[in-house]
């Protein structure tokens, strides 16, 4: 945690409500009187947004693994020097859908892990202070996640197994670092999941 502000990601397979959750933490934590910042990844920056639109658009083959890693490395080196680093350093809550624990799920396969905690040591140097964890079903986020509108499913488009793999991934995360991720139940009512997540980080808050 850094002195004044507080780095949260907010991370889970595609479908899982992040985009949701992330609205609401940010309007009940504004409720307190606290300033919120809320971000994304890939993007989050000018620079970062130009990237985003490489890897989220298009067929599943256009990049390799290894490129993909690259790319975001790129993305998330610009978004932390312009946005995420300026808004800790003035004391802000920063709410960040996706970091580095989806770089690892996604693409940090076998050998490749190496690679990605490699440059994110270099490039980037720090892991949020706070990481929730939404866990649902893949088949019932696989659903709603091919009910949203545009053209940013490039990843959605591997199909239900690879977000099988992906929530094994995530939870595998989880184990390793308990004390910096917490998975939250994302099944059921919306209010009851924002619930869940805010009283986390409450608890971090120290409120």
């Amino acid at each position: 945690m850094d002195a004044d502000g507080l780095f949260i990601t907010i991370e889970g397979i595609d479908g899982s409500g992040k985009s949701t959750q992330i609205a609401r933490l940010a309007e009940a934590l504004c409720a307190q009187g606290r300033t919120v910042i809320t971000t994304r990844e890939p993007g989050g920056s000018p620079g970062a947004e130009e990237i985003r639109r490489l890897l989220v658009e298009g067929p599943p083959e256009r990049w390799s693994a290894e490129t993909e890693i690259l790319l975001f490395t790129a993305a998330r080196r610009d978004h932390m020097e312009r946005t995420i680093a300026p808004a800790l350093a003035r004391g802000d809550i920063v709410l960040c859908d996706r970091f580095i624990d989806s770089t690892r799920a996604y693409q940090g396969h076998g050998p490749l892990r190496t690679m990605v905690d490699t440059l994110h040591e270099l490039a980037i140097g720090r892991e949020p202070d706070l990481t929730l964890l939404l866990d649902i079903d893949p088949e019932n986020a696989f659903e709603r996640a091919g009910q949203r509108a545009g053209g940013e499913d490039r990843f959605e488009q591997h199909g239900l197994s690879f977000q099988r793999t992906l929530r094994a991934t995530f939870k595998d995360l989880a184990k390793a670092h308990p004390e910096r991720i917490k998975i939250i139940d994302a099944a059921g009512d919306p209010s009851e999941v924002a619930a869940r997540l805010l009283n986390v980080v409450t608890e971090k808050l120290g409120v």
